[in-house]
């Protein structure tokens, strides 16, 4: 018996999961390592925060502060705005509560800790703010113009921006180098990951501030260079084009959140964008468009977008939701939305296999995660399986998009998406690095 459970053991030590748990343990470890930025810099004071904005991004990172343990002070541009965002705080608690796994008691001292206030005025002896107002770029422009005026010298002004220039903030104040990017995941006060991101002034101590101030409310810190997207959206915006583009070609968002669900992950990445609104990505298309003069355009994301359906929070998106629930269920709405676009566009339909779409999805995404290593947007390859564990929700037993790549081995990856160039165009075009791997093997 003794050696029939030693065996088991042993096969269960050196499985491809345990390997692949054993990796992403330690990479999370490395990911804190900032090999430009002296260990020993003294960090700031990190002892009171505000948000801006009352939203679901900012109520969602005040809680994180709150549920650590931190006073933390919360504004937005009207009362209304700012008594909404407090009543959807408590109803996030209030739901933690039904489910057992907060005590009413647990609640009153976590909401007692957010403080609603009324302008910059309140929040100007902060140690740190950090603005979470929409994802556009003239209302960050005077959030941050305000903040320099108010904010007390040395205070750490962070923005919450997903993928906007770090340094358009940045220059709208006289203090760039106080200036970086915190950026979190919906929902901010469960995702673990926060994203810091370098803009071109952020002086060392305020990046290694905000890397500790992640740790101190409970995230796994991960530093991203200045881009369009950074590090973890960039590297997932292809996945995201792409599965628009193959609902173009037949397939349906069920069909798509199943394979990515059996393959690991808790939520398809439709209901996933369901969750956090369709809104966002609808602006930063239209920013992109405006921006690239070959952005590849979604117009069936788009159209879902200005029917009015905006994910959860309007009841419809890629799914509908009944009232009170946050299930997703197949809308024949979408199904007949997606085949009429496909019809205009006068793109053939086909049927997909299961491999076919993970590897499109998945494959697009390694071949920007080695454009972004390229360019040294990202430190590690690891860093890059750091942020799709903790903010994508990438199955933890796969050790990462970067780590399960490479089990394929890079000569097949690079054959794949070889071809895909071919037949789909120059969105497909392999990263530089990618060849030189599979050409050196």
């Amino acid at each position: 018996r003794i050696k029939r459970e030693r065996a088991l053991f042993d096969e269960l030590e050196n499985s491809d999961e345990a390997r692949a748990l054993r990796y992403a343990f330690f990479a999370e470890r490395e990911v804190a390592k900032l090999p430009d930025v002296p260990r020993d810099t003294p960090l700031r004071p990190m002892e009171t925060a505000a948000i801006i904005g009352a939203g679901t991004m900012g109520g969602g990172i005040a809680m994180s502060f709150a549920d650590f343990g931190y006073r933390v002070k919360l504004t937005d541009t009207t009362t209304q705005a700012l008594d909404r965002g407090i009543a959807r705080i408590r109803a996030n608690y209030e739901t933690s509560v039904r489910r057992g796994s907060l005590s009413p008691q647990e609640m009153a001292d976590r909401l007692a800790r957010i403080e609603p206030v009324a302008g910059y005025d309140a929040i100007a002896d902060c140690d740190v703010v950090i603005e979470a107002v929409f994802e556009q770029i003239p209302v960050k422009e005077e959030v941050f113009k305000q903040l320099d005026a108010v904010m007390k010298p040395g205070a750490l002004l962070f923005t919450n921006t997903s993928g906007i220039d770090i340094d358009t903030m940045a220059n709208a104040t006289r203090r760039p180098q106080d200036v970086a990017g915190t950026h979190f995941f919906a929902p901010a006060n469960v995702m673990k990951l926060l994203e810091v991101v370098r803009g071109s002034g952020s002086a060392p101590d305020v990046l290694a501030s905000a890397m500790a101030l992640g740790r101190k409310i409970g995230k796994i810190s991960a530093l991203a260079g200045n881009c369009d997207g950074f590090v973890a959206n960039r590297s997932r915006a292809p996945f995201s084009t792409e599965m628009v583009i193959l609902l173009e070609e037949g397939a349906l968002p069920e069909q798509i959140d199943k394979v990515m669900v059996d393959f690991g992950y808790p939520i398809g990445p439709f209901a996933t964008a369901d969750l956090s609104g369709l809104d966002i990505g609808y602006d930063t298309r239209k920013r992109r468009a405006a921006q690239y003069p070959n952005y590849r355009k979604l117009p069936i994301a788009d159209r879902v977008v200005e029917a009015g359906r905006l994910g959860q929070k309007s009841g419809a998106g890629w799914y509908r939701y009944e009232k009170g629930e946050r299930t997703p269920h197949p809308d024949p709405e979408v199904a007949r939305l997606v085949k009429e676009t496909a019809a205009e566009l006068g793109i053939p339909q086909q049927t997909f296999s299961d491999e076919e779409i993970l590897c499109r999805l998945l494959f697009a995404s390694v071949n920007e995660a080695c454009r972004i290593l390229d360019e040294g947007k990202a430190y590690r390859a690891s860093d890059i399986d750091v942020m799709w564990l903790n903010g994508f929700g990438f199955p933890r037993y796969r050790g990462g998009l970067m780590y399960w790549a490479d089990g394929i081995g890079v000569g097949e990856v690079y054959r794949r998406i070889a071809a895909w160039h071919q037949r789909h165009g120059e969105r497909w075009a392999p990263a530089p690095l990618l060849r030189r791997l599979a050409e050196s093997g």
